[in-house]
């Protein structure tokens, strides 16, 4: 797949399905904006983007706050002067549970990175996706599906929330020829275990055990279907969520708490 002259966001870019994503995309010719906190972490998939693939720009931002995305924006226009693929990757996990009584607390800190972000990068983002018939890839989770999460109860909504934003969003955008659909994997080996705290409690070994195909998944693997739902290949899907979760949702062999 070919995305010459194409640009495109990719938040949560510093590390993860986002990295990949990043990646692939500059690989296959797109010009492509970066989106993460860690200016370190950016800098080195930055590094390989620019290896085999085209220049990139890198927007060390925290999409929670406007501010920060209306920068991306900015500067997104100001360099390549137009949009035609936004990537709604970045999430985060936060502990928290009726019975703890931090339920509140995880829900908003949960909701303003992973849904509420999302609805202010589409509305920013849609003009410019009208004016070059582009589409959007948000990516969830089968989390938002099944719940096995116990204290993470706010992450199981927010993904829940996104599916749901995915289709109202493609509903509204339709007529103005722009795609919005989502991809909802099951577990995926990336740092997400560390930055939840959660590697102490689980091992990416041992939730593998549980599928039923005996292995979780790569980000490449995302990545490779984001960019095939961001193709012309997909020109005629739009408001779909596609699951990649290795059975996940058929079931587990045993039972585990595990996250994406």
């Amino acid at each position: 797949m070919s995305f010459s002259d194409k640009v495109v966001i990719v938040t949560g870019a510093s590390s993860g399905i986002g990295a990949a994503t990043a990646v692939l995309f500059s690989h296959s010719g797109a010009r492509v904006v970066l989106v993460g906190r860690n200016q370190d972490k950016l800098k080195n998939v930055v590094e390989k983007c620019n290896k085999g693939g085209t220049a990139s720009l890198a927007v060390v931002a925290d999409i929670s706050k406007d501010s920060d995305v209306e920068k991306i924006f900015k500067q997104t226009i100001d360099t390549f002067g137009k949009l035609d693929i936004l990537v709604n990757n970045a999430g985060i996990v936060v502990h928290g549970s009726i019975l703890n009584g931090n339920l509140l607390q995880a829900y908003d800190q949960t909701m303003q990175t992973n849904m509420r972000a999302v609805i202010k990068l589409t509305t920013l983002a849609a003009p410019y996706l009208i004016e070059s018939k582009g589409c959007i890839v948000n990516v969830s989770s089968t989390e938002g599906k099944r719940s096995l999460m116990t204290h993470h109860l706010s992450y199981m909504v927010s993904k829940a929330a996104l599916d749901h934003f995915t289709r109202g969003a493609a509903l509204e955008l339709a007529p103005n020829g722009v795609r919005v659909n989502s991809i909802s994997p099951g577990p995926v080996r990336t740092n997400i275990l560390e930055n939840s705290g959660l590697n102490n409690i689980v091992k990416w070994d041992d939730i593998a055990k549980t599928m039923l195909l005996d292995r979780i998944s790569e980000s490449e693997e995302i990545a490779e279907l984001i960019l095939y739902l961001a193709s012309e290949k997909a020109k005629g899907i739009t408001g779909s969520d596609f699951v990649c979760d290795n059975g996940a949702l058929l079931g587990s062999k045993e039972p585990l708490n595990y996250v994406r």
